[in-house]
């Protein structure tokens, strides 16, 4: 029997499992490593490897023939795959040395470790081996020679010998944690590790967390009354961060013994001379208290990304020298950007610029990095940096923001490595580029290995299969247009058996806020939407102001507002999208989303209810002072000293407003578990609405969190959504 599409996408996890993901080609090109689960319903993910030349797999740990006990996972490592929207199960993550010839992966807390690039013809393969790490351990990897294996046990950042077993302290101290991501680096700026090791895998940078000023708020369950509740440190708007520091964990060679001794420089990462032990090498904790990234270089050049607490000036230090190599500085805001600060194999640093109003690459040695100038033209807006590739660096931009193109840059000069139109992801490694791409024509992932770099004249050698199940849908046909005079990108979807001539009800379903696209020239982004579009919806996307891909003076329009033009922008694609298609119905609109697009939606009922005449808030910050400092302080600034800002953009006055004007039905869903946007948004929101006397409805989702990963709840919560909008518009169940 063919399963319902709510049902088959609370399956595959949004048809994400069976889809090859977390590419890794060795230094000779000659292998990929990569993780993907055995089929499109299986949530295990095994981790794999593929030989470049001929395509062909081979299975090198699978999770089930090792035991895991997936249900035991250490809460720490819980709240990782919350911050990284880790839905599947097993092998999540893996690391492997320099030469890739060891992956190391935890499991269950324990820490497994497998060789790799065994005899393709003998398929001699060695089995994954348990090493004897204390549990749970957290965030294995081997140093770049792949002899030892640092990992987070108890807030310690420990190190063991894979030749002896020997395990050791690395840095340790009451109270604090060492070698893990703080909260706000891991969910906002996209760092989820805290230590890194040097390239002769002698030295190892460690980040100290001290979580003391951060305050408690606490997780209740209440369909459990007898669990006491989970206190975590959470740094709301305006309130402390956790006290982040560095130091340098020496290890000065082995004794007869085999014991390795470490030398520890506290605080101060690595003391040039005439530095006393304990002062900062370059780092101004205080005027730059975000660590953003950090990254090692040849000659023991260790460079860090720091940032300014209102976030308007980034720096690049050389924590051995002290010296500011780099300084950007904005009047609203730096962005964070993957994969930079990067180092080309002829010494010379990648980091990207903003130029008029495209951010572009700059490559440039460290001594003239500080005045360089973007080396990609014009129109171009760098995204990421996927990684170098000799002298020649391979990174994502957008000339279009409704398409993510790849491309290279070296001594040849700028080369398009994929530009057709859709989503292009990439990874790279002696001469090999492992492309992945979506499009509008299929709903599935295309992996192509190539061997021969890039350009017009590449040689594919194979690919790498997406065992993803195909939705029971018919294929999402958005029709793209731009909308009013800033161009608002905009998708529109109607039901297969649509009729022209017949009109539809509307529901907008956006996201609409910074940080994501939803219109994109890829098929699988809009699986959920056509499904809601077969329900008998025509349905509008848009991605108003402060979504990324079109340019720095788009993304900060919304500077100091997160409410007027973003909830003027779906009106203005609303419109746009009625006037061209005129079989939607503007008399009933409904609004939908999740997150920013909750919020967004609780806006329009209750600001524009003379457009909008229902709407579904999933998980909605509704107060922004209760959500944390780096994403919200970077948009709107510090609540003290600028609370105008926070008043304007927040939901909890909007109800003694809107019940003088016109009720709309509004349902409010939110988990209780949810450590991002806590349910107090929600809560507080209803008891606003309350107290003005506005109806309205609330469906708490009991040990959900931010995500809604398990099964029933993903599946019931698509049909209650329809069920709801349906009598809200009063549209007939039957229909669609």
């Amino acid at each position: 029997m063919t399963q319902s599409f709510p049902r088959q996408q609370a399956r595959t996890r949004g048809f994400r499992l069976g889809v090859p993901r977390a590419f890794h080609v060795s230094p000779d090109g000659g292998r990929i490593t990569f993780l993907r689960s055995k089929a499109g319903d299986d949530p295990v993910t095994c981790l794999w490897e593929a030989d470049a030349a001929t395509g062909e797999e081979r299975l090198v740990a699978d999770p089930r023939t090792l035991g895991a006990d997936e249900e035991n996972l250490p809460p720490e490592e819980r709240a990782r795959r919350e911050r990284v929207r880790e839905t599947a199960a097993g092998i999540v993550a893996y690391a492997t040395d320099r030469a890739a010839t060891v992956a190391v992966f935890a499991l269950s807390g324990q820490v497994y470790a497998v060789p790799l690039g065994a005899d393709a013809t003998t398929r001699v393969v060695a089995a994954p081996r348990l090493v004897p790490a204390k549990t749970p351990a957290l965030d294995p990897r081997p140093d770049p020679t792949g002899t030892k294996v640092a990992y987070v046990h108890d807030g310690a950042l420990r190190v063991i010998d894979l030749r002896t077993g020997d395990d050791i302290v690395a840095a340790q101290a009451e109270g604090v944690t060492f070698g893990l991501a703080e909260f706000v680096a891991a969910e906002e700026m996209g760092r989820s590790r805290g230590y890194w090791w040097s390239p002769d895998g002698g030295k190892l940078l460690v980040e100290r967390v001290d979580e003391s000023p951060v305050a408690r708020w606490y997780i209740a369950d209440p369909a459990n009354p007898d669990k006491a509740p989970t206190e975590v440190g959470y740094p709301a708007a305006g309130t402390a961060n956790a006290d982040v520091s560095l130091l340098v964990a020496t290890f000065d060679g082995a004794t007869p013994d085999d014991t390795v001794h470490i030398a520890r420089t506290p605080v101060a990462v690595i003391p040039p001379a005439g530095v006393k032990l304990g002062e900062v090498a370059g780092w101004d904790r205080g005027a730059f208290p975000y660590l953003v990234n950090a990254a090692w270089g040849r000659d023991d050049l260790l460079l860090l990304v720091v940032q300014t607490r209102d976030q308007k000036t980034m720096r690049i230090v050389n924590a051995v020298t002290g010296a500011v190599v780099r300084e950007d500085t904005d009047p609203y805001w730096t962005d964070v950007v993957e994969g930079v600060p990067a180092q080309l194999e002829n010494g010379d640093i990648v980091w990207t610029a903003i130029s008029g109003d495209t951010r572009g690459l700059v490559i440039a040695p460290p001594a003239k990095l500080g005045l360089a100038a973007p080396v990609t033209p014009a129109g171009l807006q760098v995204l990421a940096v996927i990684g170098p590739d000799g002298d020649d660096v391979l990174f994502t931009g957008s000339t279009e923001s409704t398409e993510v193109g790849v491309w290279r840059y070296g001594p040849a000069g700028l080369d398009p490595v994929a530009t057709e139109p859709g989503v292009h992801a990439a990874a790279v490694g002696g001469g090999t580029t492992v492309l992945a791409s979506r499009s509008l024509t299929s709903s599935d992932l295309t992996v192509r290995i190539s061997r021969e770099g890039t350009g017009s004249g590449n040689t594919g050698t194979g690919d790498i299969a997406s065992l993803a199940q195909r939705p029971n849908l018919p294929h999402p046909a958005p029709r793209l247009i731009e909308a009013g005079p800033t161009g608002i990108r905009t998708a529109v979807l109607f039901p297969s058996w649509h009729q022209p001539g017949t009109k539809l009800p509307v529901l907008m379903d956006p996201y609409g806020g910074p940080g994501m696209r939803r219109v994109v020239k890829s098929a699988s982004m809009y699986l959920t939407s056509q499904w809601f579009a077969e329900q008998g919806f025509a349905v509008v996307v848009a991605d108003g102001r402060g979504t990324p891909g079109r340019g720095p003076a788009w993304d900060k329009t919304i500077a100091g507002d997160f409410a007027t033009g973003v909830l003027e922008d779906q009106v203005t694609a609303l419109d746009a999208a009625a006037e061209e298609f005129t079989d939607l119905d503007k008399n009933l609109v409904g609004i939908r989303g999740w997150s920013f697009g909750g919020y967004l939606s609780a806006l329009a009922v209750l600001r524009r209810p003379d457009v909008f005449r229902a709407g579904i808030a999933g998980a909605p910050p509704t107060d922004w002072r209760l959500y944390d400092t780096h994403y919200t302080e970077r948009y709107l600034g510090d609540p003290v000293s600028n609370p105008g800002a926070y008043a304007v953009s927040s939901l909890l006055d909007d109800p003694q407003r809107a019940v003088k004007s016109v009720i709309r039905p509004l349902l409010i869903i939110h988990g209780l578990a949810d450590d991002n946007v806590f349910v107090a948004h929600s809560l507080r929101l209803s008891s606003a609405l309350l107290a003005a006397g506005y109806p309205h409805s609330v469906l708490p989702l009991s040990g959900i969190t931010h995500m809604t990963s398990q099964e029933t709840v993903a599946e019931n919560l698509l049909l209650l959504q329809v069920a709801f909008l349906k009598q809200a518009l009063g549209i007939s169940a039957a229909a669609g």
